[in-house]
């Protein structure tokens, strides 16, 4: 393949990133590289530029089927997580980590390629998250038990044990490619299952590079498999196959209701991780300072392609303009532009061509819906025209009826709507089918506890917004997803009860 042209304005690229992205790309199948079954392939593009970056194989059905039948030998072996023991798997675990860190300006720099994001936040944010998440679950691995239960049968012993789940078909989105595959693969480590990694299709590159570090760290062939291809085909073959026991997936409702409709003949385990449409309450008596920084960035973080956005503004009436002008002055200061360019911007390109389109046709009918920006709601030209590029956005005149209010952007978009008291916004802010995140900027603590009590969705921030830990768990409400990620709830998200009853007299 030849290689691609980058502009002269991006940091020099990496000796080992140029060398990947001219080889002949595979899928890592039972610990072996292979081509498509097919030869099938498709193109992986810069959306910093719009040009390709790389060829990658598209998986079918018939690869699927030879990476679950890799995936499951390896499981109904034992190899993993019975020949093996868990002080054992929890140093490969461990070494992984250390792996990601060694080559993590690799993997910044794939990432920044692929997604668009900025590369120094690659490697300062979503690298070192995703080291410190395999960490975390390699602790978890001598700490998965069972439990005596006094069960009132007079000489019976009961006890229970925690085992894997068996093959488990991960699915993960595009807008942290990294981060969002250490989510699902590090507890699904630690449990001890087998992996097949379906990466989003927009950006394949750090899976693949990732599958190297298992490969150098010396997990058993089988464990950790890539499949790269697209949705409607590898994605929908590995949650209909009778041989994958689990799906882990992140990404929009709409897919998540055909993965729940196509796994139904099998009934297998699924979890879901989904979108949403968060409230962010600003009162009058916060730390006004604080709070518009606060809700620029809960809005455009990561380009606002976060599942978490804050992109419902709710702002109490009497400091309405004063927190919407200090917000388009800090969105005037954000600086956007190619996200392996020598000067780092702020924000890069949204992630797609197709999501350039969503984003702006949501703008377009804000405004014809009659909502105002104050600031953005343009696509970037000049010389980021071959890019997709788009002016942070901040609507105001909206009302929570619009379809700018109610649907999730996953784009640079947010919406600011004045509210007059507590109770009406509290009945405003849970008017929604999502529930994965809500926030509140106040310094009264009687608010504060009311709220995270009454607001529905599984994640709180109070004067702070975006805060993760691998520790603490993560999931929604409604129709935000089933389960949790993070912490000790992702351990029983891939692992099963057994009951164990034995006669003791």
């Amino acid at each position: 393949m030849t290689l691609p042209v980058f502009p002269e304005t991006y940091i020099d690229l990496l000796p080992e990133v140029r060398a990947f992205l001219g080889e002949e790309l595979k899928l890592y199948i039972g610990g072996r590289w292979v081509p498509a079954l097919s030869g099938a392939t498709f193109e992986t593009v810069d959306p910093s530029t719009g040009r390709v970056l790389a060829r990658v194989p598209s998986a079918q059905a018939e690869d699927v089927d030879a990476a679950v039948r890799a995936a499951r030998q390896t499981f109904d072996s034992g190899a993993w997580h019975l020949k093996l023991t868990a002080s054992e798997r929890g140093r490969l675990i461990w070494r992984l980590a250390d792996l990601m860190e060694a080559h993590a300006p690799i993997l910044a720099q794939l990432d920044a390629l692929d997604n668009g994001k900025p590369v120094k936040k690659a490697q300062t944010v979503d690298v070192p998250l995703s080291a410190d998440h395999f960490r975390y679950y390699a602790g978890w691995t001598t700490k998965i038990e069972g439990a005596t239960i006094p069960v009132s049968t007079p000489g019976m012993f009961n006890y229970t044990v925690r085992e894997p789940i068996g093959v488990c078909g991960l699915i993960v989105p595009w807008n942290y490619p990294l981060l969002m595959a250490a989510w699902k693969i590090a507890p699904a480590l630690a449990a001890g299952n087998c992996i097949i990694l379906k990466p989003a299709e927009q950006t394949p590159l750090s899976a693949l590079y990732l599958a190297r570090l298992f490969e150098e760290a010396g997990f058993p062939p089988g464990v950790f498999n890539v499949l790269t291809g697209y949705g409607e085909t590898a994605g929908a073959a590995l949650v209909e196959h009778p041989g994958v026991d689990k799906i882990g997936f992140t990404g929009s409702a709409s897919v998540a209701r055909t993965i729940i409709r196509n796994s139904a003949s099998t009934l297998k385990r699924v979890s879901l991780e989904l979108g949403g449409k968060s409230p962010n309450i600003i009162f009058a008596d916060a730390d006004l300072e604080q709070a518009v920084v606060g809700a620029t960035w809960a809005s455009f973080g990561n380009n606002g392609q976060s599942c978490t956005a804050g992109s419902r503004l709710y702002i109490e009436r009497r400091v309405f303009d004063r927190v919407v002008e200090g917000i388009a002055d800090e969105v005037a200061k954000i600086r956007v532009g190619m996200g392996m360019q020598a000067e780092q911007p702020d924000l890069g390109p949204v992630v797609s061509g197709d999501q350039l389109n969503t984003v702006m046709g949501y703008i377009q009918d804000g405004y014809a819906s009659g909502a105002h920006s104050v600031i953005g709601g343009k696509r970037l030209g000049g010389a980021l025209a071959d890019g997709y590029f788009i002016e942070p956005t901040v609507f105001v005149n909206v009302q929570d009826s619009l379809k700018i209010a109610r649907e999730e952007i996953f784009g640079p978009v947010v919406c600011a709507m004045p509210f007059d008291d507590a109770d009406e916004v509290l009945r405003r802010a849970n008017e929604t089918p999502f529930g994965l995140a809500a926030g509140l900027w106040t310094r009264d603590l009687a608010t504060a506890h009311r709220f995270a009590a009454k607001l529905r969705a599984g994640t709180i921030w109070i004067n702070t917004w975006g805060d993760t830990d691998a520790a603490s768990p993560f999931g929604g409400y409604k129709q935000s997803g089933h389960g949790r990620e993070m912490g000790k709830e992702a351990i029983d998200l891939y692992s099963e009860v057994k009951s164990v009853w034995l006669r003791a007299d």
